[in-house]
């Protein structure tokens, strides 16, 4: 039995990296291709839109890998099927459940390397082929995420740092201007609030600090026009890909504290770990069903495989969008998939016919 456990283990994670990395990479071709008219006034050279390419391959990599892993392990023992091995080790007396076991095991380190490049691997390599993506258009990077704290370029070069910004009410909380002038500090205005009136940013609870004559100036309120419209902040915070849950959780609670309720992130925080689960039972669903479709081919199996791959990742998207428009509570609109996956899984699994 170990030997054929080790037989198919090896088949299996030899179909499922030929499988993940050529998904992943024309994927990333597929994205490479739809930007590369962007690209094309700058003369990129092929060096670094290569380099985009891989920078990308990550992201895709961890979409794909549950589907993947549901593929891999349908035609795998489809074939095993067809080819009666499976009758083979029945009647010498094997059990189906502890052939099956290393397979779970498997599942459960795929869901922890799904789970550890989603949250290691993606961010870092996402942001790097966004400053790719600006950098091969022509256009620099407006706005930086770090530590829960937002920090961007006016018009007029100063720094801003914002402590909180929603995206939904175009409102910002903690602001902070460092006017540059002759390379020194020239002045600091630091404003508590400020919103977008349609034309231009408003500041409320305004102190200027005026550095060349150390005078300090209150006002109620101030307008403020070198500042990007909000467009910029939605265009580039919108990229969850781009932070770990740490920094979703920090982002978040600071919103909270200044009064804002952000669902979009609590939904995408749920979603870090509802996706990767999945994982596992992808493998459990696929060892279940290829024994069921028995001697019908592989390549039938794997193209069922593919259909229930896109029914639950369209399901997946739904359920996501709901909880993004409030319809649903964001740990329902993440994790309701998951779960009866997860369920019709196990079921199956457990039910397997010895």
């Amino acid at each position: 039995m170990k030997i054929v456990r080790r037989l198919y283990l090896r088949e299996f994670f030899t179909l499922l990296g030929l499988l993940v990395v050529s998904l992943s990479l024309i994927f990333s071709l597929i994205d490479l291709t739809g930007k590369i008219q962007g690209f094309l006034p700058g003369k990129p050279s092929a060096a670094n839109m290569t380099l985009y390419a891989i920078y990308i391959m990550p992201k895709f990599l961890l979409y794909l890998l549950p589907m993947s892993v549901l593929i891999s392990s349908m035609f795998i023992f489809s074939q095993a099927s067809r080819r009666n091995e499976i009758i083979a080790i029945k009647a010498a007396g094997g059990r189906l459940r502890s052939l099956f076991y290393p397979f779970v095991a498997a599942g459960l380190a795929l869901c922890i390397f799904a789970f550890l490049t989603g949250e290691i691997v993606v961010p870092g390599f996402t942001r790097k082929a966004v400053d790719m993506k600006n950098y091969l258009e022509g256009n620099a990077r407006k706005v930086a995420f770090a530590s829960g704290t937002l920090w961007l370029r006016s018009i007029d070069g100063s720094p801003v740092k914002i402590d909180v910004f929603n995206v939904e009410k175009k409102e910002a909380k903690g602001i902070s201007i460092f006017v540059i002038g002759q390379n020194v500090l020239k002045e600091r205005i630091v404003a508590d609030r400020a919103f977008w009136n349609g034309k231009t940013w408003m500041l409320e609870g305004v102190t200027r600090y005026h550095m060349e004559s150390g005078s300090t100036e209150k006002l109620k309120s101030l307008a403020y026009g070198n500042l990007d419209s909000p467009n910029v902040f939605s265009q580039e915070l919108d990229t969850i890909e781009e932070m770990d849950i740490t920094e979703l959780y920090q982002y978040m609670q600071r919103l909270k504290n200044a009064g804002f309720r952000n669902i979009k992130l609590a939904v995408d925080i749920n979603s870090k770990v509802s996706f990767p689960l999945i994982t596992i039972f992808m493998m459990m669903l696929g060892i279940s069903l290829s024994l069921r479709v028995g001697g019908s081919g592989g390549f039938l199996s794997a193209g069922l495989g593919l259909i229930i791959s896109l029914i639950y990742g369209f399901s997946y998207t739904f359920f996501l969008s709901m909880g993004y428009a409030g319809i649903l509570h964001p740990l329902v609109a993440a994790w309701i998939m998951p779960v009866l996956f997860s369920a019709l899984s196990l079921y199956l699994f457990l039910n397997i016919p010895e």
